[in-house]
């Protein structure tokens, strides 16, 4: 498959849908230049919009900067899309003979060694290669919607897929921050959908028996178990409910009751007009109020504080963020300029009931931004292992402006003072477009881990910075008024 070192980084997206207008926003704000194609005449405008969330809401998971964001070019032809693209996302309507006609479209004009994804949460790969002229380089790649926001990808295979196409998606769809997981073998609805339709069939029958409304299922998951599956799924959730004794235990305590006639599954009721109309109407009841695009909002600024709490304790799709987070490229500095030690947009869990960033998670900036300053003098997890680090015992913070979730911010820092066991540092935190919000002066002592106590740096940390306070004793330092 193409190495994607040797070419741009450019996807074709064909079809701007909810998801397809989403994958482009995926690739935009990893970095990737996005070519789209979409026949509906609102497709720029609606491109606009989804583009708009997926701005705000995605940098709010990482602790720093993803890429500059890639170029967008609307065109008006398939060929155009995909031409010298390194990825082909097929969105088009969930029509066998809508995507066959794309598919054959887009093989009469892509690059023989490009892989074509397609979007299809029904079809299998078999199905969407029948009269293919390279059956090789189509394989499902399923997403979830927002998908700017879902790291989930289901990656489908048919037995004449390339597995090279099957190795390439996989790395494509790692490196712009996604879980691809590889289905073992086709087969319909692929896995998750699978588990969806289940559980949407048996809530039409509590609609339609009326045993529940729409909000009072939604209740249900949301303050049920769709919490505990959002971090351990369905085995690992059931593991704990059957205690020290663990997975048998519980099989064999609630076994049985998968003989009782609880759900109806292979049943599903006619969608009457009556009950499409009460479906409606408890919808409408449930959340007419607001419009989409607010719903939109509402649910990627929950998905966000979700994903932000997962990746704090390292579990479930916040390590899978952690991860990506970890591969994103860091400004470099030589230690005769301030140092960039943040650059990162302000998440929407770090605001108050005032609407902008409250007075702690100031303090946590400047924490980030002296980690950066002892990871660049040596002073990193390795150092912290062997029982040695710095200690902040004296800030001072002086607020100048908001930060609002959503906003931009970087932090330059520089050292006014290294030596012995000091380490005294400055730090401004700037909005976009260079204004001063906050600053900080910090102190930190140098400790030993084991006995908490104050004690000389290892030589080639001191060394590097003293070295690092020579170079900024060169540059301005804050006025009187700033400091201490």
């Amino acid at each position: 498959m193409i190495e994607v070192e040797k070419k741009t980084r450019s996807a074709a997206i064909i079809g701007g849908g909810v998801i397809g207008g989403a994958w482009a926003a995926r690739f935009l704000l990893n970095g990737w230049n996005v070519r789209l194609f979409d026949p509906d005449p609102e497709a720029e405008r609606k491109m606009s919009e989804v583009l708009g969330n997926a701005r705000r809401s995605l940098p709010m998971l990482y602790d720093r900067a993803l890429p500059p964001e890639g170029a967008l070019t609307h065109v008006a032809t398939i060929a155009e899309a995909v031409a010298d693209a390194a990825w082909v996302q097929e969105s088009v309507p969930e029509r066998l003979e809508i995507k066959h006609k794309a598919i054959a479209e887009i093989q009469d004009a892509i690059d023989p060694e490009a892989v074509i994804g397609s979007s299809t949460s029904g079809f299998k790969p078999s199905e969407l290669q029948e009269g293919s002229t390279d059956p090789g380089q189509i394989l499902v790649t399923h997403p979830f919607n927002p998908v700017y926001l879902l790291p989930l990808v289901e990656v489908v295979p048919s037995p004449a897929t390339d597995p090279r196409a099957t190795a390439w998606a996989r790395w494509v769809l790692g490196s712009i921050g996604m879980h691809p997981l590889v289905v073992r073998q086709e087969i319909d609805a692929h896995i998750a959908d699978r588990f969806l339709e289940a559980v949407w069939r048996e809530a039409l029958w509590l609609i339609k028996d009326g045993v529940a409304t729409t909000e009072e299922i939604d209740d249900a998951i949301r303050y049920g178990f769709g919490l505990r599956w959002a971090q351990m799924g369905l085995f690992e959730t059931y593991r704990v409910a059957g205690g020290e004794a663990g997975m048998r235990h519980f099989i064999g305590q609630f076994g049985p009751a998968l003989k009782w006639p609880w759900t109806k599954l292979m049943d599903v009721p006619e969608l009457t007009d009556d009950l499409v109309d009460a479906i409606a109407d408890q919808s409408d009841a449930q959340s007419g109020h607001l419009s989409i695009r607010e719903l939109e909002r509402l649910r990627d600024e929950n998905l966000v504080s979700i994903l932000r709490a997962l990746k704090g304790r390292g579990s479930a799709a916040g390590a899978l963020i952690a991860n990506h987070e970890s591969t994103l490229p860091k400004e470099a500095s030589p230690d005769a300029e301030l140092l960039p030690s943040i650059d990162r947009t302000v998440p929407i869990d770090w605001t108050d009931y005032n609407g902008h960033m409250n007075e702690s998670r100031f303090g946590q900036v400047f924490s980030d931004a002296a980690d950066y300053v002892m990871v660049h003098v040596g002073a990193d997890a390795d150092y912290i292992a062997r029982g040695l680090s710095y200690f902040t015992v004296d800030i001072r913070i002086r607020f100048l402006a908001e930060a609002k979730a959503g906003q931009r911010i970087t932090v330059k820092s520089q050292v006014l003072q290294g030596e012995g066991k000091k380490l005294r540092l400055f730090h401004r935190i700037l909005d976009a477009d260079g204004a001063e919000m906050a600053t900080g002066e910090q102190m930190l002592i140098h400790v030993s881990l084991e006995p908490r106590r104050a004690c000389d740096p290892a030589p080639e940390v001191l060394a590097k910075v003293e070295a690092l306070a020579s170079a900024h004793a060169a540059l301005p330092r804050p006025s009187d008024k700033e400091l201490m």
